[in-house]
């Protein structure tokens, strides 16, 4: 049976989608809010039951909002993260999505500087659209097997695109996100996961995503540091005050769909694959809604020699952080330690209405 409970009036919805949501009895006073987003195929409720995120509401206290697509809208149930009319800030299915965020303000006294959005594959691609149209709204999100934001304007590029991204240089897809919110200057976090056997929405697209989102921080290509988490690989990338913006995890042989371990409460089915890793719980940690930290974020804050960038221009911040990187490598082999035989190594690492439109068969 399903948690969640539906909301009927919430705004002019005008991308007619319906507005489900899940929250703890114990909530605190001014909770968080998760906007999760399920792919094609899928209703918000499967979605939940498979990922955990009611679980985790329950466990930590936080407000869960579930948009769900309507097959009138789109004949595979995926949200229309290609299309202009429905991405764009104050339009179609983005601007019903906001809408209902709107609401769980109002009712449940969410706090607005806590507001995360997460999605799967075509849920993964929206979930870009809001971070790129509302980054006022979200302070972070969180992309699995998804697509990079403004690569696509209708379904044939849509298509091309889930089986190989279109190259573009990090400038022209950071611009693509600067062009949609122009007067932006600080921008969401970002965790990006992809399988490496994805064959639905091919792994190149989350280089592109990374790509992308450093170029809009202002961060160079290079991980910043890598390491490896419940057997899966995760690199990283941290801003001047040395928490932990862009984040990227690579789940190993793992075809198209959520990462999950049971042991941490996600149920395996169609698009749900058992790996080892918890998507959701790793997820939930780096938007600060669990008692223990994110891995990295603000962990072993590397330094006062990154706070210059703050007022630096882009270019500036990219030569400085590399500038960085040499002198934490210089430090790290200045910091070998022989003792008892035994070699120590200490490094700086930081951590408009479309009710009934139809449209041709999409994916997840």
């Amino acid at each position: 049976m399903s948690h969640l409970q539906e909301v009927a009036d919430f705004g002019t919805n005008p991308g007619a989608l319906r507005m489900l949501t899940y929250v703890p009895d114990d909530v605190p006073s001014r909770p968080a809010l998760v906007v999760v987003l399920h792919g094609s195929t899928q209703s918000a409720a499967k979605y939940d039951l498979g990922t955990g995120w009611s679980k985790l509401a329950d466990r930590h206290g936080f407000a869960l909002l579930m948009p769900e697509q309507s097959r009138q809208n789109n004949l595979s149930g995926s949200f229309n993260w290609f299309q202009r009319n429905d991405t764009q800030r104050g339009e179609g299915e983005a601007h019903s999505i906001v809408q209902m965020v709107e609401q769980m303000v109002r009712d449940h006294n969410v706090d607005r500087r806590r507001i995360f959005v997460t999605g799967l594959s075509a849920g993964g691609a929206m979930t870009l659209a809001m971070l790129a149209s509302y980054p006022d709204v979200f302070a972070a999100g969180a992309v699995i097997a998804g697509l990079p934001y403004g690569g696509a304007t209708n379904a044939q590029e849509a298509l091309r695109g889930m089986f190989q991204a279109p190259p573009k240089s990090s400038l022209e897809l950071g611009n693509l996100v600067r062009e949609a919110s122009p007067n932006t200057s600080v921008w969401p976090k970002l965790s990006v996961w992809h399988g490496s056997a994805d064959r639905t929405v091919k792994p190149s697209n989350a280089s592109e995503i990374i790509k992308q989102w450093l170029d809009v921080h202002g961060l160079p290509l290079t991980p910043m540091s890598e390491q490896i988490v419940d057997g899966h690989s995760r690199q990283f990338w941290w801003n001047a005050d040395g928490e932990t913006v862009i984040e990227s995890y690579t789940i190993a042989d793992m075809a198209h769909g959520i990462p999950l371990a049971p042991s941490e409460g996600g149920v395996v089915g169609p698009f749900m694959i058992e790996t080892g890793i918890s998507s959701s719980d790793h997820i939930a940690k780096f938007f600060g809604l669990t008692k223990t930290p994110a891995q990295s974020t603000k962990s072993q804050r590397p330094v006062p020699v990154l706070s210059a960038l703050r007022k630096s221009t882009r270019a500036r911040r990219i030569r400085a952080v590399r500038a960085w990187r040499n002198v934490s490598a210089i430090i790290t082999r200045a910091l070998i330690v022989v003792a008892d035989g035994e070699v120590s190594i200490s490094s700086g690492c930081p951590a408009g209405e479309k009710r009934g439109r139809k449209t041709a068969r999409y994916w997840i």
